[in-house]
C-alpha cells in the first residue's frame, strides 16, 4: 500500500445511544473491532483507513449531508425529518433489541378520551420529531399545538402533553408509562448513507462501498448455522430431502469411496429438530459451526 493510500481516512458516523451498541456488534462481526470510551466522542477502530466519531442519530444526516462526515448510519425518519440530500448506500434492518422496523406512533394515556388524530385539535403533543408531526396534522386537517421534546417524551402526559409522537420498538416503555398507541405514523428503518461528493471519489467510493457489504451480509447471516455432514451416496437423496438450504448444499466426494460430505446453511431454529432427523436418516460426523456474514 502507498503511503498516500495509507493517509486517506474515511469519516464514519456511529449513532450514539439506543443504537450504539448493537452498531459496534454489527461491526465486530463483519470484520471490525470499534472500541468506545464513555468519556470520548471518538472511538478507535482497528483500521487505519477509518476514523469515526459518536454522533446522534438525529443529526447523522445532516452531518453527513454537510461533509462533516463521509458516511454514516440513521434512521430513515431521521433523514425525512432533516430533509437531507444523503445518499442511502444499504438499508439495515436492526434495532436495540431486535431485527425489526420501528415505528412512529401517536399515543395517548390508557384514560384518554383521544381516539384519533381527528380529536387532536387543539391539544397538545410532545415530540423529537416536530416536521413529521406537522406532516401527519395537516394530513388530517388537525390543528394542535406541538412542542418539541429533549426526551423522555412517554413521561410527559398527561399533565405536559395530551399526546406524545415518539418512536418505538416493542412499545414496552409505552405501556410501562400507561400509554396506548392509537395510530402509526410511519415505520423506519436503518440506513447507512453517504455524503454525495464522497461517493465521487473513486477510493471513498470504494471503503464506502465495502463497508456496506460486510455489514449487509453480517445482519443476513444472523439467525443462521453452516452445517457439515458426512453422507453414505445410498443415503444422499433421501438426506438431500430434510435439508432446508439456504441455497444447493455443496456436496463433496471423501477419500472413502461411497462416501460424500455436505456443507450447507440453515435457520438455526430448526437444528434441534433436523439433527436427530439426519443421523436417522443416516448422516454422521455432523458439525454445526456460527456464522458471521453470508456474501452473495
Amino acid at each position: 500500500m502507498s503511503k498516500k493510500r495509507a493517509e486517506q481516512k474515511i469519516a464514519l458516523g456511529i449513532p450514539k445511544g439506543s443504537l450504539e451498541r448493537s452498531t459496534v456488534e454489527m461491526f465486530r462481526k463483519a470484520g471490525w473491532n470499534v472500541s468506545v470510551d464513555t468519556r470520548s466522542y471518538y472511538p478507535d477502530i482497528d483500521d487505519a483507513e477509518i476514523e469515526c466519531m459518536l454522533i446522534r442519530a438525529q443529526e447523522m444526516s445532516r452531518y453527513v449531508e454537510e461533509g462533516i462526515l463521509d458516511c454514516g448510519l440513521t434512521g430513515k425518519d431521521w433523514i425525512v425529518e432533516n430533509g437531507s440530500d444523503v445518499l442511502e448506500v444499504a438499508e439495515l434492518i436492526y434495532g436495540k433489541v431486535g431485527r425489526k422496523p420501528l415505528k412512529w406512533v401517536l399515543a395517548v394515556p390508557e384514560n384518554s378520551k383521544i381516539k384519533g388524530p381527528a380529536d387532536l385539535e387543539g391539544k397538545r403533543i410532545a415530540t423529537e420529531a416536530v416536521g413529521m408531526t406537522e406532516r401527519y396534522l395537516k394530513k388530517h386537517g388537525v390543528k394542535a399545538n406541538i412542542e418539541f421534546s429533549w426526551g423522555a417524551t412517554e413521561v410527559k402526559p398527561p399533565k405536559l402533553a395530551d399526546a406524545i409522537v415518539e418512536i418505538t420498538e416493542t412499545g414496552s416503555s409505552l405501556r410501562a408509562n400507561n400509554l396506548k398507541i392509537i395510530d402509526t405514523l410511519c415505520e423506519s428503518t436503518t440506513r447507512f448513507i453517504a455524503n454525495h461528493k464522497a461517493m465521487k471519489d473513486r477510493w471513498k467510493k470504494g471503503k464506502i462501498t465495502k463497508i456496506a457489504m460486510l455489514l449487509e451480509a453480517t445482519l443476513k447471516a444472523e439467525g443462521k448455522v453452516g452445517l457439515m455432514l458426512n453422507v453414505p451416496q445410498s443415503k444422499l437423496n433421501r438426506i438431500l430431502q430434510k435439508m432446508p438450504a439456504l441455497e444447493r448444499p455443496t456436496i463433496s466426494p471423501l477419500a472413502e469411496d461411497g462416501w460424500f460430505a455436505l456443507n450447507s446453511i440453515v435457520d438455526e431454529h430448526v437444528v434441534r429438530d433436523l439433527i436427530p432427523d439426519l443421523i436417522k436418516a443416516g448422516a454422521s460426523g455432523i458439525v454445526e459451526y456460527p456464522l458471521n456474514k453470508i456474501i452473495g
